[in-house]
């Protein structure tokens, strides 16, 4: 699209274009191919924040993504920098995250002679990610990017990859931003038949015991006020994933919280004796399925989700829709009864009186990682965004939180990527500067993308970073000790005193390595190590009221294990306690 105007370079028009599509900040590294780009990014109309590493940067770009529902977007070089940032996509794409990641690329003229620093990068991310584009032509640049933008925000959201190669870059265009966007082949948008929203009324005014199941999907949709009014309307007790936690306030009586493998027992419970589940933006992963075959053997299964692929996946449900839940839950609102199930509800909460989620100390001077979550929890009385990493504490800060507010949970779901915490609350910090972000990470994951710590120092963000130090990989060395005969191989990260990998014992003392104390000092943030369960809440207090970048080492009690818990590819009824 061209209107005569004077003509720029591809690198300036890709920097309006991204103007136009609404940027608000953008993350990223430079490199030799996409130099051309940043020789003209310090007149953007949008701030640049470099990152210290492609895959921290991708990370930072998926927080704010989460953390505000808009995209976020990345530019990096081509080669290592753009192989650097599979992991982000990965990250991305499995949870439905919108992303826009530039890439820069060799002369097109040199793509497929081995080039230095050439990488195949659509034919490496089209896997990862919803879309790739290799641009030809700077003429392309302005309506790359806004088709771009459309795909990663319209159906399931997801992360979008521009590859764009030096020439084009330097190459003069007149082409302009198009006005409108219109893809022949991606019409995403799908609504509800009408005798699918008569026959989803009628299962909900029908059922006996219904549960609404709510995902990432009702947060994306910004359906949580919807979801609350038809649970309201018509006394339906809800339970949420991972990734849809604080899509309903878990202080309401009718919160089951979250379902699945480290899941309440009510919330489990209900979805196996439920008559109707009514899910909502969710996949139906099998970390909350269990053994396929016996999951939710009395229901009856409604799945209203925007992308077709999900649909029957997984789950095979009576009624399936393929539609925005917000507009679903709005139009069938007004369809539904209201109604009060006094002996479901009374059965519930039951469950939860006589098996909460609860944990004992194993050793009196030694703190739980529970006790941890908590005192974050009370620190910032519920309303921080709480941003993890992957493993045992990512499980603990699901269940020992209470959430209520929508985007206030951040974490990666489907992938599990370690090394996600500290970018990603980064990115969080930056998108909402009003709210407090804290992460909380394991010793483990904490090491992987620890260089962007200085990010939040160099940008004065004042997140607070918690490191829960066992000196182990938790969740692995829980899983070597139920289901590997207590084989602890290649866990454990303790230096001093390591003990052989066969087996875990248990030191009292502080001898962990590295410090992360110092190692936080050294990178210009103000950090606090914590031992004594009797200092924690105070520690804890002191870091989060700081204006600065915190650091909290806790060190914690590396017996501790999630439960519950239903062991993997096990029915409900087989779920653990101890």
């Amino acid at each position: 699209m061209t209107d005569g105007k004077e003509k720029r370079s591809g690198a300036k028009a890709l920097v309006e274009s991204l103007e136009k599509a609404g940027v608000e900040v953008l993350f990223g590294y430079p490199g030799g191919q996409a130099l051309d780009i940043f020789n003209v990014l310090t007149d953007a109309k949008f701030p640049f924040v470099l990152g210290r590493h492609e895959q921290g940067c991708v990370h930072m770009a998926d927080g704010y993504a989460r953390s505000t529902g808009k995209p976020g977007v990345c530019l990096v070089t081509s080669g290592p920098g753009a192989t650097n940032t599979i992991t982000g996509l990965a990250t991305a794409n499995i949870d439905g995250i919108p992303l826009v990641v530039i890439t820069g690329q060799v002369p097109m003229s040199l793509i497929g002679t081995d080039a230095f620093q050439e990488a195949d990068t659509t034919g490496v991310a089209r896997g990862v990610s919803k879309h790739c584009f290799l641009v030809q032509s700077a003429d392309e640049i302005p309506e790359t990017v806004a088709e771009a933008f459309y795909i990663a925000t319209h159906g399931k959201p997801g992360p979008v990859v521009i590859d764009i190669p030096k020439n084009c870059q330097q190459g003069l265009t007149d082409a302009q931003y198009p006005e409108r966007v219109s893809l022949r082949a991606y019409h995403p948008e799908s609504a509800a038949t009408a005798s699918q929203m008569a026959r989803l009324a009628k299962l909900l005014n029908e059922a006996k015991r219904p549960v609404i199941y709510a995902g990432g999907g009702v947060i994306a949709s910004g359906a949580a006020m919807d979801v609350a009014a038809l649970a309201h309307r018509a006394d339906i007790p809800v339970a949420t994933t991972l990734m849809g936690l604080g899509s309903f306030d878990e202080r309401d009586p009718l919160s089951l919280r979250m379902a699945g493998m480290h899941g309440t027992p009510a919330a489990n419970w209900a979805m196996n004796e439920a008559d109707l589940i009514v899910a909502l933006g969710v996949r139906f992963s099998d970390r909350v399925t269990g053994k396929i075959s016996k999951y939710a053997p009395k229901a009856k299964i409604v799945h209203v989700d925007c992308d077709p692929a999900s649909i029957g996946k997984n789950v095979t449900p009576s009624l399936g829709i393929v539609a925005d839940v917000k507009d679903v839950l709005t139009t069938v609102l007004s369809r539904v009864k209201s109604a009060r199930r006094p002996e479901w509800t009374a059965k519930i909460a039951g469950w939860k009186k006589s098996h909460p989620v609860a944990w004992a100390p194993i050793h009196p001077n030694v703190i739980m990682p529970q006790a941890v979550m908590e005192a974050i929890d009370r620190a910032t009385d519920g309303r921080a965004v709480i941003v993890t990493d992957v493993g045992q504490h990512q499980m603990w800060a699901a269940q020992h939180f209470r959430y209520s507010i929508p985007r206030h949970f951040l974490t990666s779901g489907g992938m599990g990527t370690m090394g996600f915490g500290i970018p990603a609350a980064i990115g969080a910090a930056i998108a909402r500067p009003g709210h407090k972000t804290v992460a909380v990470c394991g010793d483990g994951g904490a090491q992987m993308t620890f260089e962007e710590v200085v990010v939040a120092v160099e940008h004065k963000l004042p997140v607070t970073f918690v490191v829960i130090n066992n000196g182990c990989l938790g969740m692995v060395r829980q899983w070597q000790e139920l289901f590997y005969g207590k084989n602890y191989s290649g866990s454990i990260l303790t230096v001093k005193g390591r003990p052989p990998n066969e087996r875990l014992e248990q030191d009292l003392e502080y001898d962990y390595l590295p410090d992360f104390v110092k190692l936080a000092q050294a990178h210009g943030a103000e950090a606090y190590r914590v031992i004594d369960p009797a200092k924690l809440d105070a520690t804890v207090a002191k870091a989060i009221r700081s204006p600065r970048t915190t650091l909290v080492e806790v060190v914690v009690e590396p017996r501790a294990n999630v439960y519950p818990m239903i062991p993997p590819g096990r029915p409900v009824g087989e779920m653990v306690f101890k």
